[in-house]
């Protein structure tokens, strides 16, 4: 399956998997390993549907830190 091309200015705010990998441009395998790892947050799940609130996927990927910097994630900043 291919990547979809996301359209305006921001992403979807309860994206698909494949959605979030196309956002953030990466695999959907990777997108599974994120969220063991903690750098995602869990999906929500609803009826059959399996989606990510990008409000939290954001929160994620650009903490409130202490002055204590995650090196993965600032690593990320630079891709």
């Amino acid at each position: 399956m291919g990547k979809r091309a996301i359209f305006g200015d921001l992403p979807p705010a309860f994206p698909s998997k494949a959605t979030l990998a196309a956002e953030l441009d990466i695999s959907e395998s990777t997108v599974d390993e994120w969220v063991k790892r903690d750098f995602l947050p869990k999906p929500i799940r609803r009826g059959g549907a399996v989606r990510w609130c990008w409000a939290e996927v954001a929160a994620c990927l650009h903490p409130q830190t202490n002055g204590d910097t995650d090196q993965f994630m600032a690593g990320l900043d630079n891709v």
